[in-house]
């Protein structure tokens, strides 16, 4: 999706949830300063024309692992829950608060690491990002520049699924999502609101 398009989406998500689009647009800066990779293009080859599987971190994820197939996309800590499982995913989406040190295994082991930067991980940007040996992708929730991208989507799970759209992924299949889940958090809840109304926006009713 172009920023463009993103972007209404994106300010609507701001005024809902009462987050700084001045913080965002700094974390984009450090994120910029913090890598010079982009391995998008490896990305790209990895998602455009195949099927791909987006795994979430709901408690159904381990059940469901026969399931995978494809080019797979993990959500943050679920790529821990796949590589505990002898999956290695093809890349994971992250602002890092789920990171685990086995990222920096799955990194060196050719897992392309997209991460994600907003106001509120900067201090996990500097503590991570500089430590990633493998392949790198950065993206950002503001208008990207220089190496940074943003393909749409607002949590980890959702923006995998924008980048596999915008990268030509053939099909895209979805496990461990349960948007319906009411055990977390409040914020957590009004998320999962966000990321099925954001999925319907690009074809996906979950």
């Amino acid at each position: 999706m172009r920023f463009e398009d993103w972007e209404p989406h994106y300010t609507a998500i701001c005024e809902t949830f009462g987050f700084d689009r001045a913080g965002d647009e700094e974390a984009a800066r450090l994120l910029a300063t913090l890598s010079n990779a982009d391995d998008s293009v490896l990305l790209a080859q990895r998602i455009g024309g195949a099927a791909v599987t987006i795994c979430g971190n709901a408690p159904s994820l381990p059940n469901e692992i026969d399931a995978i197939e494809g080019t797979v996309l993990a959500a943050d800590a679920a790529a821990d829950v796949l590589f505990n499982a002898g999956i290695l995913p093809d890349a994971v989406f992250t602002d890092l608060d789920g990171a685990e040190d086995s990222f920096f295994d799955m990194n060196r082991q050719g897992c392309v690491m997209v991460v994600h930067g907003h106001g509120d991980n900067m201090a996990l940007l500097r503590h991570w990002v500089p430590r990633f040996e493998g392949p790198l992708v950065l993206t950002c929730q503001t208008r990207p520049f220089g190496h940074l991208h943003n393909w749409g989507g607002f949590t980890d799970g959702d923006r995998a699924a924008f980048a596999a759209d915008a990268l030509g992924a053939a099909v895209v299949r979805f496990v461990g999502f349960d948007l319906d889940d009411r055990s977390v958090p409040p914020m957590k809840q009004g998320k999962l609101l966000w990321a099925r109304d954001l999925l319907a926006l690009i074809g996906y009713e979950l």
